[in-house]
């Protein structure tokens, strides 16, 4: 639809008219129908179910057109359903990315031979651009968003259970399966959490407004999700730490010792921080030395219980979207699988969608440079390589605190503010990264950083994920493909350049793509609220 048509339509979801089939599934996709100009209780345009429904839990069909669209009612007591549903997606995804987290965040450092772990993480987001063009409309079209999530962690399994024997030949497929799961995963969840939005929106009637409530449970999500750094780290670092061989210190060696530290200091101050280049290891700087396999494979074991437990949770702890009358199968637009992929692709010939694509890009890009760059040149370079847990604590704990407050802070002052002092914010640390001396031992400094890049990707997810579901509300898992796409593309960029450039260049490119990423949102911003004006002005007359 073109950018004109942005807030001349309100839409409604397709509900069909027979939910009772035990074949019947979930898969959210908004349909075309819309209102123009104010309701008359036909397909009221508030989206708020106000037309002529029974209101008492059954739908009746309301001609729109050639389309049927149902208005629904609910019962009060759907808003906790809801709300339920949408913590237990989150729990899962917490206790399965504390796995994936806690292992990514040590590949460029634990299996930094022939650069096996960075090359793994490349072929993982490679193989997600694949999967989110591809995979999404297709799978989610024959299982549906809760058993398309649920598959999509299994085939997670794999990648953990290949750190007991790292090789190209175990890690390699085992990383093409997270990408492959990846597109559908991130695809249904994103879908799922905008329909319920909508029905939250049913729900309450005029209390609440979509593009509020899809903020806030976006927001409640990543809480759980950043959470899972946290719990990652503390369990990687605490194993690390705690398994670790104590060392003997001989007698009589003060002297030694002083003189020792000293050339540490010096060696941290030239390699590490953004002077840190690829190339320099274990030889050159003793913090880099890996911990020993013993230590990897006790904490591969917690982590693939983690991701199993995770599994069984999505599976029977959330509630089918047909009770919301989505079918399994049903697109929404009545298209097939092929025709839905057009539409995926067909998306990047909309204005709004190329000036959304460098933020996009600037998100995949700053956390492929904090899985690697930052975790290798910063905190592993200077502080050893069983810190980096601990410095990635902070970022969880802050990440998840941004995100939860996100949902709260668009609605008292609006996501273009946010979006301009988490800017202001991203680029002042970036820009005192490129300048700062590294120090040996530095914890408050690593942490400080960590701390501060979470609170700015926190923001950066909720405003950017729930900012796609406004603009594409027609078409919410090809725009939602497009968010994954171009977001695996950022970090495939940044796994690949990791081994090439050094960490000043990357910072520089960080800072240039954040920029161009700004002035391409603020005009998407400008533009509806041009467009919203002016439909304001029109109704008013």
């Amino acid at each position: 639809q073109p950018s004109s048509n942005l807030f001349q339509q309100k839409p409604s979801m397709v509900y069909p008219s027979d939910t009772s089939d035990g074949n019947n599934e979930e898969l959210a996709l908004e349909s075309n129908s819309v209102a123009h100009g104010p309701g008359n209780g036909n397909g009221s345009p508030d989206g708020l179910g106000n037309g002529n429904g029974s209101g008492n839990g059954h739908s009746s069909a309301q001609p729109n057109g050639d389309n049927k669209v149902n208005q629904r009612q609910y019962e009060p007591r759907e808003r906790f359903i809801i709300t339920k549903n949408v913590v237990v997606i989150g729990l899962a995804f917490m206790i399965h990315f504390t796995a994936f987290h806690g292992t990514s965040n040590l590949q460029s450092s634990v299996n930094a031979d022939k650069a096996l772990g960075t090359t793994t993480l490349a072929v993982i987001y490679g193989s997600l651009i694949l999967s989110n063009i591809f995979l999404p409309m297709t799978v989610i079209s024959w299982f549906g968003c809760r058993l398309t999530m649920a598959l999509a962690l299994f085939a997670y399994m794999p990648y953990i259970a290949a750190q007991f024997y790292p090789r190209f030949e175990t890690l390699i497929p085992a990383a093409l399966m997270v990408g492959f799961g990846g597109g559908p995963l991130w695809c249904s969840k994103c879908t799922y959490l905008s329909t319920v939005s909508e029905a939250l929106t049913q729900v309450r009637g005029n209390k609440s407004r979509k593009d509020v409530n899809t903020v806030k449970f976006f927001g409640l999500f990543f809480i759980f999700y950043q959470m899972a750094q946290v719990w990652g780290n503390l369990i990687s670092s605490s194993v690390l730490t705690l398994s670790a061989p104590a060392t003997q210190s001989p007698a009589n060696e003060s002297v030694q010792l002083e003189l020792e530290r000293e050339l540490e200091r010096n060696r941290v101050a030239e390699l590490c921080g953004a002077r840190f280049c690829p190339g320099v290891g274990a030889e050159a700087n003793p913090n880099l030395v890996p911990p020993a396999p013993e230590q990897i494979q006790l904490l591969n074991s917690i982590f693939l219980a983690c991701m199993a437990a995770a599994v069984v949770l999505m599976i029977f702890g959330v509630s089918s979207l047909k009770r919301y009358g989505v079918k399994r199968g049903d697109t929404g637009d009545g298209l097939s699988g092929l025709k839905l992929l057009t539409v995926t692709i067909n998306l990047l010939r909309k204005r709004r969608q190329i000036l959304m694509l460098p933020i996009t890009m600037f998100i995949g890009l700053e956390e492929a440079f904090l899985a690697v760059d930052f975790t290798r040149s910063f905190v592993a370079c200077g502080w050893g390589i069983s810190r980096i847990g601990f410095a990635m604590i902070c970022f969880g704990v802050a990440n998840a605190v941004a995100a939860g407050i996100a949902g709260a802070l668009v609605e008292r002052i609006g996501s273009v503010t946010l979006a301009g002092l988490c800017a202001v914010l991203n680029l002042c640390l970036l820009t005192y990264m490129f300048s700062w001396e590294a120090r040996e031992g530095d914890y408050l400094s690593y942490c400080t950083f960590a701390a501060i890049w979470g609170i700015c990707d926190g923001v950066w997810l909720v405003v950017v994920n729930a900012f796609y579901g406004i603009l594409f509300p027609n078409h919410l898992i090809a725009a939602y493909s497009n968010f994954r796409l171009w977001e695996s593309t950022g970090s495939v960029i940044g796994y690949v350049i990791s081994s090439q450039l050094c960490t000043s260049t990357k910072l520089l490119i960080l800072m240039a793509v954040m920029l161009v990423g700004c002035v391409g949102y603020g005009l998407i911003e400008y533009r509806v609220w041009q467009k919203q004006k002016n439909l304001e002005i029109m109704l008013s007359d």
